[in-house]
């Protein structure tokens, strides 16, 4: 075969090998490399100015201790000290390495200022500038860590800036951890309280406490706390705290309606962990333990997940945090386990049980008194967030601990915390279970009417598709149809309903087989759930075109605007097969790169996966930083000239599409016999260049737009018609009664009023 009829995949499958191995060679060396050091205070100094943590400040001193700290200066007086918050605590973000952040804190534990120094955070992503997720920061300023570090108050939480939840959290929870940390080193110089040689009281697990007990005696002796609320009562608290938007803004249309029941118990705890868990599922917890740590486990039901869908993509449960003695640990999914029922008589079904395992890098007593903290999200304007913390308190009953009485030496240490949480109020052995409908349900049918809108959408293109016989010999219906769909595609799909379908739902996908994988998190949102559902059963039947060609809203927008374009006689290039075909394979480059990237960090992977122009263009509507804004717009520019250029030669999602497009079952784009031999007008029209000179079409680039299949019905302009519709105006000729010399005897027609015979003259008697 010549080379102008290779298939592009085969042409360049050994270039892609070669990359392939390169890009895994790259990636090895990549994970292999070390990661950030510690103790890189010095380094990242030289990036902070003196002033940027404390405002009278001119130098810093020698940085000094281990982890390190700098002494901040006025001259010879000392203001306070910088320390590096990932010296001291874990910072490891959504982009799974390190967030450096140097902390400005005087003596007395009171955060003075900070600068975010170096982060690997796709916070460009979304469009977020840096600058707004620093300025979420904001609310640590001026706060008096060191009462936290004693335990009078709770951590200070930061402003959750949506599209950033993980970062943000990260970056505070960091923040504070350090803080407290260096506080009670007493390395700050400040008032070090000193207790005397005294007895002291200790509580330590009662091992010979280990009965299986019901759901109602767990719940009703506090071995198992709950939050319950309703999303009324959520919707005034918002309200009382100014939120008024949010709180105009509930879960469900009934203030009524359950919004979480929360329920929260120690399962490392041998009585409540036989009784939650039941007697294997606690052997094998208990196996998995390590001496002294401690397991929760974290069960609710109503309107609002605990668990959110943060853990998902990035690892990490954002909506809890486990807090103790004002420290905080936000769990991730490695410390997560999926509990599908409670083995406890008479327990409530939930539908969300989660068996965390606290790290031993937390410092945790499960016999002391801790809280789990829930932060409540609701939407504000635009893509704002309001947030309220709850928080459900738990105490260990006395009668699964023993007390013992100690000598304690005499030593320097901070004041001790002093800590009291009272049993919650409405606490009660009853349990109404009134809804069991999952979230993901209620979502749905809060969208009812859209997905009600998008399947009707996705029916009418079945029709479209299984009658495009009969639509293609009305053309011109056809055309405005088809104008219609991608209109609709655009405005509604795309800028109302932000259902714009990107290769990062694929790598996501991919992620999420490797690493856990969760129904729940995809069905969250229902339009990209059908449409990707649409596209793998079209992938069956027509391969990638279905989705390219009429559910794509940009793919809709390069379209509208070249056939705008062409209206105003903008002249369109035509590139040479021979370029255009080795152009092709970009696009299937660009998706291997980012699928291997993904395979490291998919964080990163998403990062790069901006050489989409979707989600500026489609989500945030060009309310973006010019550079993604340039980006996206020469790419429209070129698809003046170039009909859907980006969807040609560039989109990774395309790419990912066509590879299963391979496996579809039917071929429903007819071909003439002298299609490519001698015809070529269907190859030189297509709008996209999918069909080879040969005359075959290559699915893998086809957008299914049909124009072929007019040209194919049209009998003044396709060869083979013209012949045929030639043949059949010969016949019709040679079988007409007038081509016989026959003519009627008495067919009477009106002249000027008169009755005549056809071929004769007036007739005399018209009756």
């Amino acid at each position: 075969m010549c080379a102008q009829s290779r298939n592009p995949l085969e042409y360049f499958s050994v270039q892609t090998f070669m990359l392939a191995v390169f890009a895994c060679l790259v990636l090895t060396l990549s994970w292999a490399a070390p990661g950030h050091a510690a103790n890189r205070l010095p380094t990242y100094l030289e990036e902070v100015k003196p002033s940027e943590l404390f405002a009278d400040a001119d130098r810093f001193g020698t940085p000094v201790g281990e982890p390190p700290i700098a002494p901040v200066l006025r001259g010879d007086e000392v203001l306070g000290f910088a320390y590096l918050n990932s010296d001291f605590s874990s910072s490891i973000g959504y982009s799974g390495k390190p967030i450096h952040i140097v902390v400005g804190i005087d003596q007395k534990g009171v955060i003075r200022g900070f600068k975010l120094v170096h982060h690997d955070e796709p916070i460009v992503l979304i469009g977020i500038p840096e600058a707004k997720v620093v300025a979420s920061m904001n609310a640590l300023l001026n706060k008096d860590l060191g009462r936290v570090a004693s335990g009078a108050e709770m951590p200070p939480q930061v402003d959750i800036v949506s599209g950033a939840t993980v970062t943000v959290l990260v970056m505070g929870d960091s923040i504070s951890r350090a803080a407290v940390q260096l506080i009670r080193s007493s390395r700050l110089g400040g008032d070090v309280a000193v207790t005397a040689a005294e007895p002291t009281f200790i509580r330590k697990l009662d091992p010979s406490k280990s009965e299986v007990r019901d759901w109602e005696t767990l719940v009703g002796d506090g071995s198992v706390r709950s939050l319950r609320m309703t999303v009324g009562e959520v919707s005034e608290d918002f309200r009382k705290a100014g939120k008024t938007v949010a709180a105009d803004k509930p879960e469900t249309h009934d203030p009524n309606d359950r919004f979480i029941d929360l329920y929260l118990a120690p399962v490392s705890v041998p009585s409540i962990g036989r009784s939650l868990l039941g007697d294997v599922s606690y052997e094998r917890l208990a196996s998995r333990l390590k001496p002294g740590q401690s397991a929760i486990l974290v069960a609710g039901d109503g309107a609002y997940s605990f668990k959110g869908s943060g853990y998902v993509r990035g690892g990490i449960f954002d909506r809890i945090e486990l807090l103790q003695e004002g420290q905080g640990y936000r769990f991730r999914d490695r410390n997560h386990t999926r509990i599908p029922v409670l083995a406890a008589e008479g327990a409530p079904r939930l539908r969300e049980i989660a068996l965390f395992v606290v790290p031993q890098e937390f410092t945790f007593d499960v016999t002391q008194p801790f809280d789990l903290q829930m932060l409540v999200q609701r939407n504000t304007e635009g893509r704002d967030k309001a947030i309220i913390p709850y928080n459900l308190s738990y105490v260990l009953p006395d009668s699964y601990v023993v007390v013992e009485k100690v000598e304690k030496a005499a030593v320097a240490q901070p004041a001790p915390a002093q800590a009291t949480i009272d049993q919650p109020a409405d606490i009660r052995p009853e349990v109404a279970i009134v809804d069991e409908q999952a979230l993901w349900m209620r979502i749905w049918d809060m969208n009812r009417i859209k997905i009600g809108i998008t399947v009707f959408a996705l029916l009418t293109l079945t029709v479209i598709f299984f009658f495009q016989d009969w639509l293609m010999k009305r053309p011109v219906f056809f055309r405005w149809l088809r104008a219609g769909y991608l209109l609709f595609a655009l405005v509604w799909l795309g800028w109302y309903a932000n259902a714009q379908l990107s290769v990062v739902n694929v790598l996501t996908f991919v992620n999420s087989l490797v690493t856990g994988f969760n129904w729940e998190f995809f069905l969250s949102a229902p339009l990209i759930f059908i449409l990707w559902a649409a596209v793998a059963a079209g992938l069956l039947f027509w391969g990638r075109g279905p989705f390219c060609g009429w559910l794509c809203p940009f793919g809709a927008l390069q379209e509208l605007t070249n056939n705008i374009a062409q209206w105003l006689k903008v002249p369109q290039l035509k590139l040479p097969w021979g370029l255009h075909e080795r152009l092709w394979p970009l696009k299937y480059i660009i998706f291997l790169g980012l699928f291997g990237l993904s395979l490291y960090s998919v964080a990163l992977a998403e990062m790069f996966a901006e050489v989409e122009p979707f989600k500026t263009v489609i989500i945030l509507k060009f309310a973006r930083e010019w550079p993604f804004v340039i980006f996206a717009l020469t790419m429209l520019s070129a698809g003046l000239f170039i009909e859907r250029f980006y969807c040609r030669y560039l989109c990774p999602l395309g790419a990912a599409l066509a590879i299963p497009g391979h496996i579809r079952m039917f071929e429903w784009l007819k071909r003439w016999g002298e299609c490519g031999s001698p015809c070529h007008l269907c190859a030189k029209e297509c709008p996209v260049n999918a069909i080879h000179p040969e005359g075959k079409i290559n699915v893998n680039e086809c957008i299914y737009c049909m124009h072929c299949q007019e040209l194919y019905h049209d009998d003044q302009r396709c060869p083979h018609m013209i012949q045929v519709r030639r043949k059949r105006e010969k016949f019709m000729a040679l079988s007409s009664p007038a081509s016989r010399g026959e003519v009627p005897a008495r067919t009477v027609v009106t002249h000027n009023g008169a009755p005549i015979q056809k071929g004769g003259e007036p007739s005399e008697n018209p009756a």
